[in-house]
């Protein structure tokens, strides 16, 4: 008993193309398409449009870390504000707290 194994029988040169990067790559593929292209060695072979590709992709690019790192430190740097901020009005509370206290521990003193 031996399985009949079906391999495909359409495999063709295709022409994938990355609009967004002006790039294009010839290999062999299933892939079905209505439209043609002609390629550099003179052959119309059909098209199939990628909204992405090696060329485009942040991961190949190296532009992923780029704009990683850059969200990181503008994020730190918003943080840091924030922080800042914060001590600034925790500090003015505690002194306002403290010039409260004294006045009050001033008032006690004059009434006695």
């Amino acid at each position: 008993m031996s399985k009949k194994v079906s391999q495909p029988q359409e495999y063709r040169y295709v022409v994938f193309m990355d609009e967004a990067a002006n790039f294009s790559f010839l290999t062999r593929s299933m892939a079905k398409s209505k439209e043609m292209i002609k390629w550099e060695d003179g052959n119309e072979y059909p098209l199939v449009k990628v909204q992405i590709s090696s060329a485009s992709h942040p991961f190949f690019t190296g532009e992923e870390k780029i704009i990683d790192t850059e969200g990181r430190v503008d994020r730190f740097k918003a943080r840091a504000e924030r922080a800042a901020k914060l001590r600034a009005s925790l500090g003015n509370k505690v002194k306002k707290a403290e010039k409260e206290a004294v006045k009050k521990a001033e008032k006690a003193e004059a009434k006695a």
